[in-house]
């Protein structure tokens, strides 16, 4: 009974705050997957509509309308700062704002007449989208008989994607003009009209120019000849195609110049490389001198468009610089991805990654409980390795990245070298908690029993450190959104809302240590301490073999390399332990310690260095399953049936829960089945680009993440981390509906 009130004295402070999370932060992805705003729709009323990111409303180029002729209406966004919209081809991620029209009778909308977007770069990804304040201008054919002396009620709902560099909002507003109708020619309108006016102008349309392109290996040659091309010398040109696919929208693009025009080549997008060039390709040409609406038939290059010099993408180094720099945060976001932080790391205390450490500082608590002075210095102690190792990892995450490196929170245990070194070390300290040998027994005084060979100051500290590099796998409710958030904010920030989820992890037992009256609850010390301390070795020498087995699936077939590590290092360690027993004799034990410890180095460095598995591990999970890639959901979309993605890593621990309780049952089979619906796994055990690009663009810096596609659906819904068996069968129910 004294060590159960022990273990749920450290759960107290954790638990109030898990109660209700997972089951809030579905709901409110579950309502963003939907396509729900959280904003209630305004009504349709002339004027400006609002939202918390966006204002909008439908205003005209022209005074007035007049019978039989085209007048051009827009849609003014106003948008927040940090936030964007998209362009109709939005880039790698997002989506093209769309309009729903109700008119009178014989009263016929245009397609938008869409400006040439901004080139927004996000880490690996490249958006194409409009920020700031933006006129989208529509054509409206007025019918000849519209009476003069009225106004036309002109009703449309504006269909928003939008989105900042952490997360995108569907918003849906409600726009309404009443357009006068007039005899004579219509003077511009005097609030607006001269903006929409440069819009329509600048506006990319067909000029005449013929071209050509071709797939080769990979890269899209594209040749333009002719119009306005024909003698001019750009200095940059830059093509925007019309679909995605087409294109690697963040790949750079390569130019040259001719007497006649000009060559763009870029690496191919997706849709090509998998299905081929089947036809023409329709875009914008932008370049200095214009941007110009093209359709390039497939065929050989066009003469006259090369020789000439070379040309760049239009990208200056200004722009480069800040393409790679993290953009900047309201000041409410950053708060709020700090209070998610904190949350997220008092539930990480409860995840099964976590258990190992708790299985150490129960032992470290029992030992200090009846010493205030020891428990408190102790506690600080944990702190402070905790928040200096978040402040490693995240500062190595963050460099890397913005190196250019495809990285996401847990990357360490993504390296087989890292697993196997924190399996040797789980091993060691589980014999140490078995008493097999002892740290700091010539530092500690005597006469506080055998539990008082546990490191100090130091050993606090070090737990701190294994405590993060443990619980790394493990990404509890509200972690995604703070960690996703952190990613992509100015440095200082970042690291902040790193040290505010280390602040949460360690919280509980810094709380526990520093409160008199707690510890006072505790047993007095006496034989059960070393009872305690060889019971919790074992979930030590879990961690270990579950190490152990996350290598051997990340490696080719030599996990005997780390086996044998493993059994040099538990030889040098008892031999170690011998020679603190008897020091008269220990001489030769020492020796015998020494080379077991040199065999296990030399065999725990070839096992770092292992050649790695195949990264397919579908079929290991219990549904029947295929590897996830972007055209295995597209072909699965495309027959009319709905996806489920799993992505997954095997040192992910919620992951294999998740699996084992929610993706194996019969019942889940069953819906699956029903609803005829395709099942994807993506592995992220070993280092996978393609999938961090995919976590990236849903707003998760780690696994697990659950998708479930709908056809006819643009986006999918995100189920929550925490699966329940009912969560994944209405999902399929409904996407199958």
């Amino acid at each position: 009974m004294r060590i159960l009130l022990l273990l749920l004295t450290w759960l107290a402070l954790a638990l109030p705050a898990a109660a209700s999370v997972p089951a809030s932060e579905a709901a409110l992805r579950d309502a963003l997957a939907a396509g729900a705003a959280p904003v209630a729709r305004a009504s349709a009323a002339p004027g400006p509509q609002r939202t918390e990111r966006i204002e909008a409303e439908l205003v005209p180029m022209s005074a007035w309308a007049v019978p039989g002729s085209t007048a051009v209406v827009a849609i003014r966004q106003q948008i927040k700062p940090g936030w964007h919209t998209y362009w109709r081809n939005q880039g790698d991620s997002g989506g093209p704002t769309t309009l729903t029209w109700s008119l009178p009778a014989g009263v016929a909308p245009g397609d938008i007449l869409w400006p040439l977007p901004e080139r927004q770069r996000l880490q690996s990804l490249m958006n194409y989208g409009y920020s700031g304040a933006v006129f989208l201008p529509v054509p409206i054919e007025i019918p000849a008989d519209a009476a003069p002396g009225r106004s036309l009620p002109l009703r449309v709902t504006a269909h928003f994607y939008v989105c900042s560099d952490e997360m995108c909002v569907p918003e849906d507003l409600d726009l309404a003009l009443d357009l006068p109708v007039r005899e004579g020619a219509a003077p511009l309108d005097p609030r607006f009209g001269p903006a929409i006016q440069d819009v329509v102008a600048a506006a990319p349309r067909p000029a005449g120019i013929e071209a050509r392109v071709a797939l080769t290996d990979g890269r899209l040659a594209l040749t333009a000849a002719g119009g306005p091309l024909a003698g001019a010398a750009p200095k940059w040109a830059y093509f925007h195609p019309f679909e995605g696919g087409v294109i690697d929208h963040a790949a750079p693009q390569s130019g040259e110049r001719g007497p006649q025009g000009l060559t763009v080549t870029v690496a191919a997008g997706r849709g090509l490389t998998s299905n081929g060039l089947k036809g023409p390709i329709s875009g914008v040409l932008s370049t200095d001198l214009g941007a110009w609406e093209i359709t390039a038939e497939p065929g050989a290059a066009l003469t006259g468009v090369a020789g000439d010099g070379a040309i760049g993408d239009g990208e200056s180094a200004q722009t480069a610089a800040a393409a790679t720099a993290l953009p900047d945060f309201a000041l409410p976001d950053f708060i709020k991805a700090a209070l998610f932080a904190l949350l997220g790391g008092l539930i990480l205390n409860l995840m099964p990654c976590v258990f190992p450490i708790l299985a150490m500082k129960a032992a470290s608590l029992s030992r200090a409980a009846h010493n205030p002075a020891e428990a408190r210095r102790d506690g600080l102690a944990f702190l402070a390795g905790v928040l200096a190792t978040f402040l490693v990892l995240a500062g190595a995450l963050l460099a890397l990245r913005a190196g250019g490196q495809a990285l996401g929170w847990g990357f360490q245990l993504q390296s087989p070298g890292v697993v196997a070194a924190l399996a040797l070390l789980m091993l060691a300290v589980a014999l140490n908690l078995s008493g097999v040998f002892h740290i700091g027994t010539g530092l500690q005084g005597a006469g506080h029993g055998p539990l008082s060979r546990l490191p100090g100051v130091a050993g606090a500290f070090f737990t701190g450190v294994l405590a993060v590099v443990v619980a790394a796998p493990c990404t509890a409710p509200f972690m995604a959104f703070a960690l996703g958030a952190a990613l992509f904010m100015p440095w200082p920030m970042a690291l902040a809302v790193f040290l505010m989820l280390g602040l949460g992890l360690a919280l509980p037992y810094v709380l526990i240590s520093l409160n008199p009256r707690l510890l006072a609850r505790l047993p007095k010390p006496g034989p059960w301490m070393e009872t305690l301390r060889n019971l919790l070795a074992f979930p030590m020498y879990g961690a270990a073999l579950w190490l152990a087995w996350v290598y051997g699936r990340q490696t080719a077939d030599v996990l005997a390399l780390l086996f044998g590590a493993g059994l040099m290092l538990a030889l040098a360690l008892w031999l170690y332990g011998r020679a603190q027993a008897a020091p008269g004799k220990s001489r030769a034990a020492g020796v015998g310690a020494l080379l077991a410890l040199i065999a296990a180095l030399g065999l725990g460095v070839l096992a770092g260095k292992a050649p790695a598995a195949s990264p397919n591990h579908a079929a290991d999970v219990h549904l029947p399953s295929q590897a996830w890639s972007e055209q295995a959901v597209q072909t699965a979309l495309a027959e009319g049936r709905p996806v489920l993605v799993n992505f997954t890593a095997d040192w992910c621990v919620t992951c294999k829960v998740n699996e084992s309780m929610s993706l194996s049952s019969a019942r889940t089979a069953q819906a699956l089945e029903q609803a005829n619906a395709v099942y994807l796994v993506g592995d992220w055990t070993r280092r996978d680009d393609a999938i961090t690009a995919e976590l990236q663009r849903h707003g998760r810096s780690g696994v697990p993440l659950y998708l479930v596609y709908a056809p006819g659906r643009s986006e999918p819904r995100i189920l929550p981390q925490l699966l329940t068996e009912g969560v994944v069968i209405d999902a399929l129910k409904d996407a199958a509906d």
